[in-house]
């Protein structure tokens, strides 16, 4: 029961730290912000997976503790690898001297990530589109950073099309519940999410939206309806006002980058409007692909990866306008393509033409997974 208090007591220090500093604390990745008491026990648990003993609430609290008391500007901590360097270090009792070693560039640091509060609009609300908003929301903090301000979306026929969108983001089948409050405000199209309001606006194309007069400028428009993927139909969002720049949540066509952060993401300048952040399976395989070129090169390949299925699937046999799509998605598996091969080559060049692709749709809804076969330029070991 005591360990339970202190984590109980753990989680308003969590959160002033992140809604006045912005200052996320993590347990080895995991985050603890907005996090319930199980929760926080449960990831130091987690530590044992890594360090082969878990770490207490007692060795963690006092380090949390005083992290608060420090004026910390933004940043992002992991109290459970610092608890452990604690440790390690033998300091004793000279914790603050220790935290003042570790993180002293960002005490007293007033400096805020970005100059102004970015606005962010979801244009489309699927599965993908929830999730963003998921993440976004949980993830407003001191309201600061980026900002969810609007939903755009086409009016459905139901009279409580507001109210049925709020449903789908409070509960979703694979990924469970919103983790906060969703009140819909009908008369103004508006979802207030753990308190943020958010714009639901209705539009059949971007020609027919005007941020201004929602109070959006300068805003991130993140595409996930997949309708337009080159530079003219994803160029009908910059010209909204109130609009700046545009992301694809999926390969782009044409001059289009596809970004994989961690790879290509330098490609990225203030100048650029329109980017793609690719695909599932891209992000999935780029960086394996890339540490395996740089090391042995790579002369040939083929991915293959067995994919959950997907909206554009049928439930039932029925025709489809795909050659094999037209199958139960959650009684076959679907043979198809993917363009994870072609997207490779934009976010590495040097596979450009080396690699071949196919999916396999199976019946699951979430997860998927690639293989790789490839034949690399110098001989390897099973080590």
């Amino acid at each position: 029961k005591e360990r339970e208090a202190l984590a109980e007591a753990m989680i308003p220090v969590i959160g002033r730290l992140y809604r006045e500093n912005n200052v996320s604390l993590y347990m080895y990745g995991k985050s603890m912000v907005n996090q319930s008491v199980i929760d926080l026990m449960k990831a130091h648990r987690f530590v044992r997976q890594m360090e082969q003993n878990e770490l207490s609430e007692y060795e963690t609290f006092p380090l949390i503790k005083a992290l608060s008391e420090m004026n910390l500007g933004p940043a992002h901590i992991d109290v459970g690898k610092l608890t452990v360097r604690y440790q390690e270090s033998g300091n004793g009792g000279k914790l603050v001297e220790f935290l003042q070693k570790e993180v002293g560039d960002d005490i007293g640091n007033t400096r805020k990530p970005l100059p102004e509060p970015q606005d962010v609009v979801l244009y489309g609300f699927g599965r993908i589109g929830r999730l963003l908003a998921r993440l976004l929301i949980e993830k407003t903090g001191g309201g600061d950073l980026l900002r969810l301000r609007a939903i755009v979306v086409r009016k459905g026929k139901s009279i409580d099309d507001l109210a049925k969108r709020a449903s789908l983001l409070r509960r979703d089948s694979v990924h469970g519940a919103f983790d906060g409050t969703i009140r819909v405000l009908k008369d103004q199209n508006i979802l207030v999410c753990n308190g943020n309001p958010i714009q639901v606006i209705y539009a059949n194309s971007p020609a027919e939206v005007d941020y201004t007069e929602h109070g959006i400028s300068n805003a991130i428009i993140i595409d996930n309806t997949g309708a337009w993927r080159d530079e003219e139909g994803l160029g009908l969002h910059l010209k909204c006002p109130g609009a700046s720049k545009v992301i694809l949540t999926a390969p782009g066509k044409g001059n289009i980058p596809n970004i994989v952060y961690g790879i290509n993401h330098h490609e990225i300048t203030p100048e650029s409007k329109i980017i793609s952040a690719a695909s599932c399976t891209t992000n999935a395989i780029v960086p394996v692909l890339k540490a395996l070129q740089d090391e042995y090169g790579i002369n040939k390949g083929h991915v293959e990866t067995v994919h959950a299925y997907t909206n554009d699937q049928n439930l039932i046999d029925n025709y489809h306008e795909g050659s094999r799509r037209g199958r139960s998605a959650a009684l076959n598996m679907v043979l198809t393509e993917t363009g994870a091969a072609k997207a490779v080559a934009k976010a590495l060049p040097e596979l450009a033409g080396k690699l071949t692709g196919n999916a396999i749709r199976v019946p699951t809804p979430n997860v998927s997974m690639a293989i790789l076969n490839l034949q690399l330029d110098s001989e390897t070991t099973r080590d």
